[in-house]
């Protein structure tokens, strides 16, 4: 219930309702909707309901000696502090600006070994909150493509993305996370 009252999940149930086919208006029936696409089990590549939307791009899943989704910054520190994830270093991001990696970059490609396991290519936001996540990928899988094009800014970088979401079992989120496409550092330009 905590999530549906924060600003991001506010504004991406006005936003569905605006922008999408058959989102309801009530508060409760948009929730029931948001626990269907996000938690619900289905079956990834096996015979029993294993997955879940919520847990393969927040969480991570570990099957068939691959690690798969894990785009949560929060999951990833926590998991770094217990000893259970390395961090192997950043792929630049592709920019038309030149722009330099600082303290301040909000998405970044990560290279790591959980549990043992290598994710060679992974993609995270960092420092935003879990709601601004769900919202985000929430509107883009309730209302978009499976590649939704936009542009961002955080006043200290701008970027062109694209939020990528892939359905699972019909009607559920299998993962989604942002690729960026271009980036420009708007405080250290030279």
């Amino acid at each position: 219930d905590a999530i549906m009252q924060s600003a991001p999940m506010q504004y991406c149930h006005k936003y569905c309702i605006a922008n999408g086919d058959c989102v309801p208006s009530d508060p409760a029936d948009f929730k029931n909707l948001l626990y269907n696409i996000w938690f619900e089990l289905y079956r990834r590549g096996g015979s029993i309901r294993d997955s879940s939307g919520f847990e393969h791009v927040f969480v991570g899943e570990i099957k068939h000696g691959k690690v798969s989704g894990f785009h949560n910054w929060i999951h990833f520190f926590i998991e770094e502090r217990k000893g259970k994830l390395d961090y192997r270093g950043y792929i630049k991001p592709k920019s038309n600006y030149s722009a330099h990696e600082n303290s301040d970059d909000h998405i970044l490609t990560l290279q790591f070994e959980w549990d043992g396991v290598l994710k060679s290519v992974g993609t995270s936001f960092i420092g935003v909150s879990p709601e601004f996540e769900m919202a985000l990928y929430s509107m883009c899988f309730l209302t978009g493509e499976e590649e939704n094009i936009f542009n961002l800014d955080t006043g200290s970088d701008s970027f062109k993305l694209v939020c990528k979401v892939f359905t699972m079992a019909k009607d559920k989120i299998g993962t989604s996370f942002v690729e960026v496409l271009e980036h420009e550092d708007k405080v250290n330009q030279f």
